[in-house]
Protein backbone atom coordinates (compact mmCIF):
# COMPACT_ATOMS: atom_id res chain seq x y z
CA UNK A 1 0.00 0.00 0.00
CA UNK A 2 2.97 1.99 0.51
CA UNK A 3 5.40 3.11 -1.91
CA UNK A 4 9.08 2.09 -1.55
CA UNK A 5 10.20 5.87 -1.21
CA UNK A 6 6.79 6.44 0.92
CA UNK A 7 8.33 3.32 3.48
CA UNK A 8 11.76 5.12 3.39
CA UNK A 9 10.12 8.32 4.92
CA UNK A 10 8.44 6.35 7.44
CA UNK A 11 10.94 4.72 8.16
CA UNK A 12 12.87 7.91 8.82
CA UNK A 13 10.45 8.94 10.98
CA UNK A 14 10.03 6.19 13.15
CA UNK A 15 13.51 6.27 14.26
CA UNK A 16 12.39 8.57 16.52
CA UNK A 17 10.14 6.70 18.36
CA UNK A 18 10.74 6.70 22.19
CA UNK A 19 9.31 3.61 24.06
CA UNK A 20 7.89 1.05 22.54
CA UNK A 21 4.01 0.59 21.15
CA UNK A 22 1.44 -1.73 20.16
CA UNK A 23 -0.84 -1.57 17.18
CA UNK A 24 -3.74 -3.86 18.58
CA UNK A 25 -6.24 -4.50 15.55
CA UNK A 26 -9.74 -5.44 15.26
CA UNK A 27 -10.02 -7.35 11.54
CA UNK A 28 -12.52 -9.66 9.68
CA UNK A 29 -12.84 -11.32 6.21
CA UNK A 30 -13.20 -7.73 4.65
CA UNK A 31 -11.39 -6.59 1.61
CA UNK A 32 -11.08 -3.40 3.79
CA UNK A 33 -9.71 -5.08 6.56
CA UNK A 34 -7.15 -7.09 4.41
CA UNK A 35 -6.22 -3.55 3.18
CA UNK A 36 -5.78 -2.25 6.72
CA UNK A 37 -3.97 -5.31 7.90
CA UNK A 38 -1.44 -5.23 5.22
CA UNK A 39 -0.81 -1.61 6.17
CA UNK A 40 0.15 -2.11 9.82
CA UNK A 41 1.97 -5.50 9.10
CA UNK A 42 4.29 -2.60 6.68
CA UNK A 43 4.49 -0.47 9.56
CA UNK A 44 5.77 -2.78 12.02
CA UNK A 45 7.93 -4.26 10.21
CA UNK A 46 9.48 -0.52 9.51
CA UNK A 47 10.59 -0.49 13.36
CA UNK A 48 11.55 -3.16 16.32
CA UNK A 49 10.23 -0.87 18.50
CA UNK A 50 6.73 -1.53 17.09
CA UNK A 51 4.38 -4.83 17.68
CA UNK A 52 1.02 -5.85 15.98
CA UNK A 53 -1.56 -8.18 17.51
CA UNK A 54 -4.87 -8.45 17.28
CA UNK A 55 -8.39 -7.70 19.54
CA UNK A 56 -12.50 -7.70 18.60
CA UNK A 57 -13.34 -4.01 18.66
CA UNK A 58 -16.92 -2.81 18.43
CA UNK A 59 -15.81 -0.64 14.58
CA UNK A 60 -13.88 -3.18 12.28
CA UNK A 61 -11.42 -2.87 10.49
CA UNK A 62 -10.07 -0.41 13.14
CA UNK A 63 -7.20 -0.25 15.12
CA UNK A 64 -5.61 1.49 18.34
CA UNK A 65 -2.15 2.93 18.80
CA UNK A 66 -1.32 2.07 22.33
CA UNK A 67 2.43 2.65 24.62
CA UNK A 68 3.58 -1.17 25.58
CA UNK A 69 4.32 -0.38 29.03
CA UNK A 70 0.63 1.72 29.86
CA UNK A 71 -2.28 1.36 27.97
CA UNK A 72 -3.70 4.44 28.91
CA UNK A 73 -1.69 6.17 26.59
CA UNK A 74 -3.27 5.26 23.06
CA UNK A 75 -5.77 6.50 20.12
CA UNK A 76 -7.67 4.14 17.38
CA UNK A 77 -8.53 4.82 14.10
CA UNK A 78 -11.72 3.51 12.53
CA UNK A 79 -10.66 3.28 8.92
CA UNK A 80 -7.54 2.92 6.89
CA UNK A 81 -6.01 6.66 7.49
CA UNK A 82 -4.36 7.32 4.24
CA UNK A 83 -4.65 9.89 1.65
CA UNK A 84 -4.52 13.38 3.94
CA UNK A 85 -4.61 11.46 7.30
CA UNK A 86 -1.33 9.63 6.81
CA UNK A 87 0.23 12.49 8.53
CA UNK A 88 -2.34 11.90 11.65
CA UNK A 89 -0.84 8.06 11.62
CA UNK A 90 2.63 9.12 11.74
CA UNK A 91 2.43 11.43 14.32
CA UNK A 92 0.09 9.19 16.38
CA UNK A 93 2.46 7.15 16.24
CA UNK A 94 5.14 9.10 17.55
CA UNK A 95 3.39 10.91 20.18
CA UNK A 96 1.96 7.70 21.64
CA UNK A 97 5.75 6.38 21.81
CA UNK A 98 6.20 9.68 24.12
CA UNK A 99 7.82 11.89 21.50
CA UNK A 100 7.37 15.56 22.28
CA UNK A 101 4.90 17.64 20.54
CA UNK A 102 5.22 20.85 18.74
CA UNK A 103 2.94 23.00 20.59
CA UNK A 104 3.74 25.43 23.08
CA UNK A 105 3.96 24.02 26.34
CA UNK A 106 1.23 26.80 28.04
CA UNK A 107 -1.67 24.77 25.77
CA UNK A 108 0.07 21.24 26.78
CA UNK A 109 -0.68 22.02 30.28
CA UNK A 110 -4.35 23.23 30.08
CA UNK A 111 -4.97 19.93 28.19
CA UNK A 112 -3.16 18.15 31.18
CA UNK A 113 -5.17 19.98 33.14
CA UNK A 114 -8.41 19.41 31.88
CA UNK A 115 -10.70 17.48 34.67
CA UNK A 116 -13.41 14.92 33.65
CA UNK A 117 -14.16 12.28 31.77
CA UNK A 118 -14.07 13.20 27.97
CA UNK A 119 -14.24 10.83 25.32
CA UNK A 120 -14.42 11.95 21.99
CA UNK A 121 -15.04 10.69 18.34
CA UNK A 122 -14.23 12.33 15.56
CA UNK A 123 -15.69 11.34 11.41
CA UNK A 124 -13.26 12.58 8.77
CA UNK A 125 -13.13 11.70 4.86
CA UNK A 126 -9.24 10.90 3.11
CA UNK A 127 -10.23 14.00 0.88
CA UNK A 128 -10.72 16.48 3.28
CA UNK A 129 -8.06 18.79 3.85
CA UNK A 130 -9.41 20.19 7.30
CA UNK A 131 -9.92 16.99 9.20
CA UNK A 132 -5.98 16.31 9.99
CA UNK A 133 -6.38 19.51 11.87
CA UNK A 134 -9.12 18.07 14.05
CA UNK A 135 -7.88 14.13 14.16
CA UNK A 136 -4.40 15.23 15.19
CA UNK A 137 -5.69 17.88 17.93
CA UNK A 138 -7.59 14.88 19.48
CA UNK A 139 -5.20 12.43 19.38
CA UNK A 140 -3.14 14.56 21.63
CA UNK A 141 -5.58 15.41 23.69
CA UNK A 142 -5.90 11.74 24.10
CA UNK A 143 -1.98 11.22 24.78
CA UNK A 144 -1.50 13.86 27.11
CA UNK A 145 -4.04 13.37 29.31
CA UNK A 146 -5.40 9.63 30.73
CA UNK A 147 -8.92 10.66 31.36
CA UNK A 148 -9.48 11.35 27.27
CA UNK A 149 -10.16 8.78 24.35
CA UNK A 150 -10.43 9.32 21.11
CA UNK A 151 -11.22 7.13 18.11
CA UNK A 152 -11.20 8.97 14.14
CA UNK A 153 -13.64 7.25 12.10
CA UNK A 154 -13.62 6.98 8.19
CA UNK A 155 -17.17 8.33 7.61
CA UNK A 156 -16.95 6.84 3.98
CA UNK A 157 -16.08 3.20 5.82
CA UNK A 158 -19.02 3.40 8.56
CA UNK A 159 -21.55 4.63 6.29
CA UNK A 160 -24.49 3.51 8.88
CA UNK A 161 -22.63 5.40 12.27
CA UNK A 162 -22.75 8.75 9.40
CA UNK A 163 -26.48 7.70 8.61
CA UNK A 164 -27.61 6.92 12.11
CA UNK A 165 -25.75 10.23 13.50
CA UNK A 166 -26.45 12.36 10.91
CA UNK A 167 -23.24 13.81 10.24
CA UNK A 168 -23.03 15.32 6.70
CA UNK A 169 -20.23 17.53 6.78
CA UNK A 170 -16.56 16.53 7.66
CA UNK A 171 -14.92 16.97 10.35
CA UNK A 172 -17.58 16.36 12.68
CA UNK A 173 -17.00 15.99 16.56
CA UNK A 174 -18.61 13.85 19.27
CA UNK A 175 -18.12 14.10 23.12
CA UNK A 176 -19.37 11.97 25.48
CA UNK A 177 -22.03 10.98 22.56
CA UNK A 178 -23.30 14.36 22.43
CA UNK A 179 -22.26 16.65 18.92
CA UNK A 180 -19.81 19.07 20.16
CA UNK A 181 -18.55 20.69 17.02
CA UNK A 182 -17.91 20.58 12.87
CA UNK A 183 -15.37 22.21 10.97
CA UNK A 184 -12.02 22.51 11.23
CA UNK A 185 -10.99 23.43 14.99
CA UNK A 186 -7.68 23.92 16.34
CA UNK A 187 -6.24 22.56 19.24
CA UNK A 188 -6.51 25.89 21.35
CA UNK A 189 -9.99 25.98 20.18
CA UNK A 190 -10.95 22.88 21.29
CA UNK A 191 -9.34 23.57 24.82
CA UNK A 192 -11.26 26.90 25.21
CA UNK A 193 -14.75 24.82 24.57
CA UNK A 194 -14.01 22.60 27.67
CA UNK A 195 -11.93 25.25 29.59
CA UNK A 196 -14.73 28.09 29.73
CA UNK A 197 -11.78 29.80 31.68
CA UNK A 198 -9.20 29.83 28.79
CA UNK A 199 -10.63 32.59 26.89
CA UNK A 200 -10.38 35.11 29.69
CA UNK A 201 -6.97 34.43 30.94
CA UNK A 202 -6.14 35.04 26.94
CA UNK A 203 -7.56 38.44 27.02
CA UNK A 204 -5.90 39.40 30.37
CA UNK A 205 -2.62 38.37 28.49
CA UNK A 206 -3.40 40.15 25.19
CA UNK A 207 -4.48 43.30 27.55
CA UNK A 208 -0.94 43.45 28.86
CA UNK A 209 1.06 43.54 25.43
CA UNK A 210 3.28 46.83 24.83
CA UNK A 211 1.67 48.90 21.59
CA UNK A 212 3.11 47.71 17.97
CA UNK A 213 5.10 49.04 15.03
CA UNK A 214 2.87 47.12 12.57
CA UNK A 215 0.17 44.65 13.67
CA UNK A 216 -1.66 42.69 10.74
CA UNK A 217 -5.28 41.46 11.45
CA UNK A 218 -5.76 38.68 9.32
CA UNK A 219 -3.44 35.46 8.99
CA UNK A 220 -4.32 34.45 5.37
CA UNK A 221 -1.28 34.95 2.46
CA UNK A 222 -1.67 38.27 2.40
CA UNK A 223 -1.29 38.92 6.30
CA UNK A 224 1.06 36.27 6.52
CA UNK A 225 3.63 38.28 4.03
CA UNK A 226 2.76 41.57 5.47
CA UNK A 227 4.44 40.28 9.01
CA UNK A 228 7.44 38.33 7.34
CA UNK A 229 7.58 41.75 5.26
CA UNK A 230 7.46 43.81 8.52
CA UNK A 231 9.33 41.54 10.99
CA UNK A 232 12.72 41.82 8.50
CA UNK A 233 12.29 45.35 8.74
CA UNK A 234 13.34 44.60 12.75
CA UNK A 235 9.93 46.37 13.75
CA UNK A 236 7.58 44.76 16.54
CA UNK A 237 5.46 43.26 14.68
CA UNK A 238 2.16 40.91 15.28
CA UNK A 239 -0.94 39.31 14.16
CA UNK A 240 -4.21 38.78 14.95
CA UNK A 241 -5.61 36.15 13.37
CA UNK A 242 -9.57 34.60 13.44
CA UNK A 243 -8.00 31.27 11.44
CA UNK A 244 -4.18 31.18 10.84
CA UNK A 245 -4.06 30.38 7.01
CA UNK A 246 -7.51 31.79 5.48
CA UNK A 247 -9.01 30.42 3.47
CA UNK A 248 -5.76 28.42 2.17
CA UNK A 249 -7.24 25.94 4.73
CA UNK A 250 -10.05 24.78 2.89
CA UNK A 251 -7.89 24.79 -0.52
CA UNK A 252 -6.72 21.51 -1.76
CA UNK A 253 -4.71 21.48 -4.90
CA UNK A 254 -2.80 24.76 -5.30
CA UNK A 255 -0.82 24.37 -8.78
CA UNK A 256 -0.64 27.92 -9.93
CA UNK A 257 2.06 29.24 -6.98
CA UNK A 258 5.28 30.33 -8.19
CA UNK A 259 8.37 28.16 -7.36
CA UNK A 260 6.43 25.10 -6.60
CA UNK A 261 4.86 22.68 -8.66
CA UNK A 262 1.81 21.38 -6.62
CA UNK A 263 0.83 22.15 -3.23
CA UNK A 264 -1.92 21.68 -0.64
CA UNK A 265 -3.78 24.61 1.58
CA UNK A 266 -2.95 22.90 4.73
CA UNK A 267 0.40 22.13 3.57
CA UNK A 268 1.00 26.23 2.46
CA UNK A 269 -0.65 27.36 5.47
CA UNK A 270 2.09 25.39 7.96
CA UNK A 271 4.81 26.88 6.12
CA UNK A 272 3.37 30.28 6.14
CA UNK A 273 3.29 30.12 10.10
CA UNK A 274 6.68 28.65 10.29
CA UNK A 275 8.15 31.70 8.42
CA UNK A 276 6.04 33.75 10.46
CA UNK A 277 7.38 32.50 13.78
CA UNK A 278 11.00 32.19 12.74
CA UNK A 279 10.64 36.06 12.22
CA UNK A 280 9.56 36.91 15.80
CA UNK A 281 6.24 37.72 14.80
CA UNK A 282 3.74 37.88 17.52
CA UNK A 283 1.03 35.24 16.31
CA UNK A 284 -2.54 35.59 18.39
CA UNK A 285 -4.41 33.35 16.72
CA UNK A 286 -8.32 32.74 17.10
CA UNK A 287 -8.39 36.67 17.97
CA UNK A 288 -11.87 37.63 16.17
CA UNK A 289 -11.50 41.74 15.88
CA UNK A 290 -14.51 43.25 16.22
CA UNK A 291 -13.66 47.22 15.77
CA UNK A 292 -11.23 49.35 14.12
CA UNK A 293 -10.18 52.94 15.98
CA UNK A 294 -8.63 55.60 14.68
CA UNK A 295 -5.38 57.25 16.15
CA UNK A 296 -5.65 59.42 19.24
CA UNK A 297 -3.39 61.85 20.75
CA UNK A 298 -1.17 58.81 21.62
CA UNK A 299 -0.61 58.25 18.16
CA UNK A 300 -2.05 54.08 17.83
CA UNK A 301 -4.75 52.99 16.12
CA UNK A 302 -6.75 50.70 18.05
CA UNK A 303 -7.98 47.48 16.83
CA UNK A 304 -10.63 45.67 19.80
CA UNK A 305 -11.49 41.93 20.13
CA UNK A 306 -13.91 39.71 20.30
CA UNK A 307 -12.98 38.50 23.73
CA UNK A 308 -12.92 42.07 24.96
CA UNK A 309 -9.47 43.21 24.94
CA UNK A 310 -7.58 45.44 22.66
CA UNK A 311 -4.06 45.76 20.87
CA UNK A 312 -2.85 48.96 20.08
CA UNK A 313 -0.65 50.03 16.84
CA UNK A 314 1.66 52.64 15.49
CA UNK A 315 0.14 51.41 12.29
CA UNK A 316 -2.45 48.19 11.21
CA UNK A 317 -2.30 46.12 7.92
CA UNK A 318 -5.86 45.02 7.73
CA UNK A 319 -5.57 41.26 5.67
CA UNK A 320 -9.19 39.57 6.70
CA UNK A 321 -10.09 38.12 3.06
CA UNK A 322 -12.93 36.30 2.45
CA UNK A 323 -15.20 33.81 3.20
CA UNK A 324 -17.78 31.75 1.13
CA UNK A 325 -20.76 33.50 -0.28
CA UNK A 326 -24.05 31.86 0.32
CA UNK A 327 -27.69 32.30 -1.26
CA UNK A 328 -29.41 33.61 1.24
CA UNK A 329 -32.56 31.69 0.63
CA UNK A 330 -34.98 30.03 2.59
CA UNK A 331 -33.47 26.37 4.25
CA UNK A 332 -29.91 27.20 3.68
CA UNK A 333 -29.10 27.98 7.01
CA UNK A 334 -31.41 25.59 8.89
CA UNK A 335 -29.65 22.66 6.85
CA UNK A 336 -25.94 23.83 7.08
CA UNK A 337 -23.98 20.46 7.39
CA UNK A 338 -27.10 18.77 7.37
CA UNK A 339 -26.85 18.33 3.50
CA UNK A 340 -25.70 22.06 2.67
CA UNK A 341 -22.10 21.90 2.22
CA UNK A 342 -19.25 24.42 0.56
CA UNK A 343 -16.13 21.84 0.26
CA UNK A 344 -16.76 19.41 -2.01
CA UNK A 345 -13.14 17.60 -1.12
CA UNK A 346 -14.21 17.63 2.55
CA UNK A 347 -17.64 16.29 2.53
CA UNK A 348 -18.42 15.03 -1.02
CA UNK A 349 -17.51 10.93 0.64
CA UNK A 350 -20.44 11.85 2.78
CA UNK A 351 -22.45 11.56 -0.18
CA UNK A 352 -21.59 8.42 -1.78
CA UNK A 353 -24.00 6.74 -4.46
CA UNK A 354 -26.63 9.87 -3.76
CA UNK A 355 -28.18 13.09 -5.86
CA UNK A 356 -26.66 16.45 -5.21
CA UNK A 357 -26.44 19.81 -6.52
CA UNK A 358 -23.79 22.37 -7.41
CA UNK A 359 -24.98 25.99 -7.44
CA UNK A 360 -22.42 27.91 -9.39
CA UNK A 361 -21.38 27.67 -12.85
CA UNK A 362 -17.61 29.57 -12.18
CA UNK A 363 -14.78 27.52 -12.29
CA UNK A 364 -15.35 26.71 -8.57
CA UNK A 365 -19.23 25.08 -9.52
CA UNK A 366 -17.76 23.20 -12.65
CA UNK A 367 -14.59 21.86 -10.70
CA UNK A 368 -16.64 20.96 -7.30
CA UNK A 369 -19.22 18.94 -10.07
CA UNK A 370 -16.44 17.39 -11.62
CA UNK A 371 -14.84 15.44 -8.45
CA UNK A 372 -18.67 15.18 -7.26
CA UNK A 373 -19.22 13.10 -10.12
CA UNK A 374 -17.00 10.50 -9.67
CA UNK A 375 -18.12 10.24 -5.95
CA UNK A 376 -22.27 10.31 -6.05
CA UNK A 377 -25.19 8.99 -8.37
CA UNK A 378 -25.82 12.18 -9.97
CA UNK A 379 -24.93 16.10 -10.26
CA UNK A 380 -26.89 18.72 -10.79
CA UNK A 381 -25.51 22.05 -12.12
CA UNK A 382 -27.51 25.28 -11.54
CA UNK A 383 -25.92 28.35 -12.94
CA UNK A 384 -27.50 32.16 -12.46
CA UNK A 385 -26.55 33.21 -16.19
CA UNK A 386 -28.12 31.92 -19.71
CA UNK A 387 -24.09 30.17 -19.69
CA UNK A 388 -21.92 28.61 -17.55
CA UNK A 389 -19.07 31.24 -16.82
CA UNK A 390 -15.73 28.30 -16.03
CA UNK A 391 -13.22 27.84 -18.57
CA UNK A 392 -13.82 26.06 -21.74
CA UNK A 393 -11.83 23.14 -20.55
CA UNK A 394 -13.25 22.27 -17.79
CA UNK A 395 -16.89 23.11 -19.58
CA UNK A 396 -15.81 19.89 -21.73
CA UNK A 397 -14.79 18.09 -19.43
CA UNK A 398 -18.27 18.67 -17.44
CA UNK A 399 -20.13 17.96 -20.67
CA UNK A 400 -18.30 14.62 -21.10
CA UNK A 401 -19.96 13.18 -18.10
CA UNK A 402 -22.81 10.94 -18.07
CA UNK A 403 -24.23 11.56 -14.49
CA UNK A 404 -24.20 15.62 -14.49
CA UNK A 405 -27.24 17.76 -15.36
CA UNK A 406 -26.74 21.45 -16.08
CA UNK A 407 -29.34 23.89 -16.08
CA UNK A 408 -28.60 27.61 -16.90
CA UNK A 409 -30.53 30.63 -15.91
CA UNK A 410 -31.94 28.72 -13.11
CA UNK A 411 -32.15 31.09 -9.86
CA UNK A 412 -32.15 28.78 -6.62
CA UNK A 413 -35.14 30.16 -4.30
CA UNK A 414 -35.27 27.26 -1.67
CA UNK A 415 -33.55 24.40 0.08
CA UNK A 416 -35.78 21.99 1.33
CA UNK A 417 -35.33 19.38 3.82
CA UNK A 418 -37.84 16.89 6.56
CA UNK A 419 -36.51 19.20 9.42
CA UNK A 420 -33.12 16.94 9.83
CA UNK A 421 -31.99 16.68 6.11
CA UNK A 422 -31.79 17.91 2.76
CA UNK A 423 -34.58 16.58 0.38
CA UNK A 424 -34.28 18.65 -2.41
CA UNK A 425 -34.68 22.49 -3.43
CA UNK A 426 -36.72 24.54 -5.55
CA UNK A 427 -35.28 27.42 -8.11
CA UNK A 428 -37.02 28.99 -10.38
CA UNK A 429 -36.29 28.90 -14.50
CA UNK A 430 -35.88 33.10 -15.07
CA UNK A 431 -36.79 32.38 -18.89
CA UNK A 432 -40.13 31.41 -18.41
CA UNK A 433 -40.84 32.34 -14.32
CA UNK A 434 -41.99 28.51 -14.06
CA UNK A 435 -40.85 27.00 -10.15
CA UNK A 436 -39.50 23.79 -10.01
CA UNK A 437 -38.13 21.58 -7.67
CA UNK A 438 -34.83 18.63 -7.70
CA UNK A 439 -35.22 16.15 -5.34
CA UNK A 440 -31.72 15.61 -3.99
CA UNK A 441 -30.01 14.75 -0.57
CA UNK A 442 -27.47 17.43 -0.90
CA UNK A 443 -26.76 21.15 -2.05
CA UNK A 444 -22.76 22.37 -2.38
CA UNK A 445 -22.91 26.11 -3.05
CA UNK A 446 -19.87 27.53 -4.90
CA UNK A 447 -20.93 31.40 -5.94
CA UNK A 448 -17.81 33.22 -4.72
CA UNK A 449 -16.61 35.08 -1.96
CA UNK A 450 -17.63 37.65 0.41
CA UNK A 451 -15.31 40.55 2.11
CA UNK A 452 -14.64 39.84 6.00
CA UNK A 453 -15.46 43.38 6.28
CA UNK A 454 -18.44 43.89 8.01
CA UNK A 455 -16.56 45.18 11.53
CA UNK A 456 -14.93 47.78 9.45
CA UNK A 457 -18.13 49.85 8.60
CA UNK A 458 -17.93 53.41 9.22
CA UNK A 459 -14.42 53.14 10.36
CA UNK A 460 -13.12 53.09 6.90
CA UNK A 461 -14.23 53.21 2.81
CA UNK A 462 -15.34 50.12 1.95
CA UNK A 463 -17.34 49.76 -1.75
CA UNK A 464 -21.07 48.39 -1.95
CA UNK A 465 -19.52 45.00 -2.34
CA UNK A 466 -17.96 45.25 1.38
CA UNK A 467 -14.20 45.55 0.17
CA UNK A 468 -12.04 47.68 1.81
CA UNK A 469 -10.67 50.70 -1.29
CA UNK A 470 -7.17 50.55 -1.17
CA UNK A 471 -4.55 52.23 -3.57
CA UNK A 472 -1.78 50.57 -5.41
CA UNK A 473 0.88 51.01 -2.53
CA UNK A 474 -2.15 49.32 -0.32
CA UNK A 475 -2.94 52.65 1.42
CA UNK A 476 -6.74 53.35 2.90
CA UNK A 477 -8.50 56.20 3.46
CA UNK A 478 -7.32 55.81 6.76
CA UNK A 479 -3.83 57.38 7.78
CA UNK A 480 -1.42 54.50 8.96
CA UNK A 481 -3.78 51.72 7.99
CA UNK A 482 -3.27 49.80 5.18
CA UNK A 483 -4.78 46.94 3.40
CA UNK A 484 -4.07 43.22 1.28
CA UNK A 485 -5.56 40.75 -0.29
CA UNK A 486 -8.83 39.32 -0.81
CA UNK A 487 -10.73 41.60 1.33
CA UNK A 488 -9.95 44.46 -0.92
CA UNK A 489 -10.70 46.28 -4.33
CA UNK A 490 -7.81 43.97 -5.73
CA UNK A 491 -9.22 42.67 -8.88
CA UNK A 492 -7.63 39.27 -8.89
CA UNK A 493 -8.61 37.63 -5.89
CA UNK A 494 -5.32 34.61 -5.93
CA UNK A 495 -2.70 33.50 -3.26
CA UNK A 496 0.22 34.87 -5.24
CA UNK A 497 -1.33 38.50 -5.96
CA UNK A 498 -2.42 38.64 -2.32
CA UNK A 499 1.25 37.31 -0.60
CA UNK A 500 2.30 40.53 -2.69
CA UNK A 501 0.03 42.91 -1.70
CA UNK A 502 0.34 41.77 1.64
CA UNK A 503 3.80 42.74 1.12
CA UNK A 504 3.40 45.84 -0.46
CA UNK A 505 1.44 46.81 2.40
CA UNK A 506 4.11 46.21 4.94
CA UNK A 507 6.90 48.27 2.70
CA UNK A 508 4.37 50.88 2.66
CA UNK A 509 3.68 50.75 6.48
CA UNK A 510 7.22 50.93 7.36
CA UNK A 511 8.03 53.79 4.98
CA UNK A 512 4.94 55.44 6.76
CA UNK A 513 6.83 55.04 10.05
CA UNK A 514 9.91 56.29 9.08
CA UNK A 515 8.71 59.20 7.88
CA UNK A 516 6.21 59.65 10.81
CA UNK A 517 9.23 59.05 13.50
CA UNK A 518 11.35 61.06 11.59
CA UNK A 519 12.81 64.20 14.03
CA UNK A 520 12.14 67.72 13.11
CA UNK A 521 15.07 69.28 10.91
CA UNK A 522 17.56 71.19 12.77
CA UNK A 523 17.98 74.69 12.51
CA UNK A 524 20.84 75.87 10.24
CA UNK A 525 24.17 76.53 12.31
CA UNK A 526 24.15 80.45 13.17
CA UNK A 527 20.08 81.14 12.59
CA UNK A 528 18.40 83.23 14.82
CA UNK A 529 16.75 81.62 17.61
CA UNK A 530 12.64 81.78 17.76
CA UNK A 531 10.21 81.91 20.60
Amino acid sequence: MLDDALKAQLAAYLERLVAPIELVASLDGSESSAELRALLETVAALSPKITLRESADARTPSFAIQRADDASVAVRFAGIPLGHEFTSLVLALLQVSGYPPKVEQALIDAVKGLDGEFHFESYFSLSCGNCPDVVQALNLMAVLNPRITHAAIDGALFQAEVEAREVMAVPAVFLNGQSFGSGRMELAQIVAKLDTGAEARAAEAIKAKAPFDVLIVGGGPAGAAAAIYAARKGIRTGIAAERFGGQVMDTMGIENLVAVTETEGPKLAAELERNVRANGVDLMNLQRAEALVPAGADGLVEVKLANGASLKSKTVILATGARWRTMNVPGEDLYRNKGVAFCPHCDGPLFKGKRVAVIGGGNSGVEAAIDLAGLVAHVTLLEFDVKLRADEVLQRKLRSLPNVTVITNAQTTEVTGDGQRVDGLVYTDRGTGESKRVDLEGVFVQIGLLPNTEWLKGAIELTPRGEIVTDDKGHTSLPGVFAAGDATTEPYKQIVVAMGGGSTAALSAFDHLIRHSAPAAAAPVGAPETA
